[in-house]
C-alpha cells in the first residue's frame, strides 16, 4: 500500500494518476461499519479494473475547528491505522491534513480538488458522511457536485444489537472497561503498541517482573484496570496481564495512567524494544493495598484467573454480521 501525503492546494498531476475508486472518512477505529465501506471501495475497485484507495484526515477536525486546544485521543492513531488498511488490502492512502485552509473550503471546491482531482471514478461513503466548509456538503450534495465526473455509492450504517456500530459507541465502551463488547464493534481486539522503558522495578521484587511501556500519546486507553491482555513480540504471540492505571499502592500524585504487562512464562529483558498489546476482557479496578505483599497475593489471584479465562474463553468477534 502506497501512503501519500496531502496539503492543500496538492501538487499531484491529474493525468499522471490511475482511474481510482476511493472511500473517505476519518474511519477513526477502523470498526465493522467503516471496513463495510472500505471493503464495498476495494470490491468496486476489482470490478472495475481500478486501483483502490483511502482517503483519511488528520489530525481530528476538532483539533482545528475548537477554539481551546484539543489533545485527541485516537482508537487508532495514524500509524495503527495504515497496518489495518494495508491487511484490508487497499492499494493507496490518501492523508490529507485537516487544517484551517481545508476547513474553509467551499464543498464544491473540496469535491473538484480531491475527487476529481485524485481521478476518483467512483467514490464510497458512509450515509453520514459530510464534507466541505462547516459540512454543508453531504450525501445528498455529492451528485450535484460530481457532475457527472465520478459515480458514488452510499453506504447505510451497520449496526449491532439494533444500534449503530460508531467511533462514539466504541470509545463509552473503553471507558467504562468493556473491551469485549468494544472487540465486537471494532471486529478485533483493541490494539495499543508501544516501547519498552525502565521502570520501578517493583514487579522483579515480587516475582511478577513487568515491561513498564509507554504508549503513544496519541492512542485512547480503556479505563484504570487489570486486564487479561495478548503481546505481540518479535512475531511471537504471547499470554499475560496488563495493569493500567495510578499505581495507588505506592504513587500519590501521577497524572498520567502507567502501563505495565506482565508476560506470562516469559523472564528475558525487553528494555527498549517495541510491544504490541491486545486488551481481550478486564478482569478488576485498581486497588490501593496496604502493601507489597498484599499487593502480591492479589497479583496472584489475577494471575490464576486470567490464565483460565484464556484457557476457557473463546472471543467471537464475528457477532453483529
Amino acid at each position: 500500500m502506497r501512503t501519500i501525503e496531502l496539503t492543500y492546494p496538492h501538487m499531484l498531476i491529474l493525468e499522471e494518476l490511475p482511474e481510482t475508486v476511493a472511500a473517505i472518512g476519518f474511519f477513526d477505529g477502523i470498526h465493522k461499519g467503516h471496513q463495510h465501506v472500505i471493503k464495498t471501495a476495494i470490491n468496486e475497485a476489482k470490478n472495475r479494473n481500478m486501483e483502490s484507495a483511502v482517503i483519511t484526515f488528520y489530525p481530528h477536525p476538532s483539533v482545528v475547528l475548537r477554539k481551546e486546544k484539543q489533545q485527541v485521543k485516537y482508537i487508532t492513531p495514524l500509524r495503527e491505522k495504515q497496518e489495518i488498511l494495508k491487511r484490508l488490502g487497499v492499494d493507496k492512502l490518501y492523508i490529507i491534513t485537516f487544517n484551517s485552509e481545508l476547513a474553509a473550503l467551499q464543498p464544491e471546491a473540496f469535491i473538484n480538488h480531491f475527487i476529481k482531482g485524485l481521478h476518483i471514478k467512483h467514490l464510497v461513503a458512509g450515509f453520514d458522511f459530510s464534507y466541505g466548509h462547516k459540512g454543508s456538503g453531504n450525501i445528498d450534495t455529492i451528485h450535484d457536485h460530481a457532475r457527472g465526473a465520478f459515480t458514488f455509492t452510499k453506504v447505510d450504517k451497520v449496526q449491532c444489537d439494533n444500534e449503530k456500530i460508531s467511533s462514539t459507541r466504541i470509545r463509552k465502551l473503553l471507558s467504562s472497561g468493556e473491551v469485549e463488547k468494544a472487540n465486537i464493534l471494532l471486529g478485533r481486539p483493541l490494539l495499543v503498541d508501544g516501547l519498552v522503558v525502565k521502570g520501578a522495578q517493583r514487579g522483579k521484587q515480587m516475582e511478577y517482573p513487568t515491561a513498564n511501556v509507554m504508549t503513544n500519546q496519541e492512542a485512547l486507553l480503556p479505563k484504570p484496570g487489570i486486564y487479561a491482555v495478548k503481546i505481540f513480540y518479535k512475531q511471537e504471540k504471547y499470554e499475560g496481564m496488563a495493569s493500567l492505571g495510578f499505581n495507588p499502592t505506592f504513587e500519590d500524585n501521577l497524572k498520567e495512567p502507567i502501563l505495565e504487562v506482565h508476560i506470562f512464562d516469559y523472564n528475558n529483558e525487553l528494555y527498549g524494544e517495541e510491544l504490541l498489546i491486545e486488551f481481550h476482557s478486564f478482569v478488576r479496578d485498581e486497588i490501593k493495598f496496604d502493601g507489597m505483599n498484599d499487593l502480591k497475593v492479589q497479583i496472584a489471584q489475577d494471575e490464576k484467573q486470567i490464565r483460565q479465562l484464556f484457557a476457557n474463553h473463546h472471543n467471537d468477534l464475528s457477532k453483529c454480521e
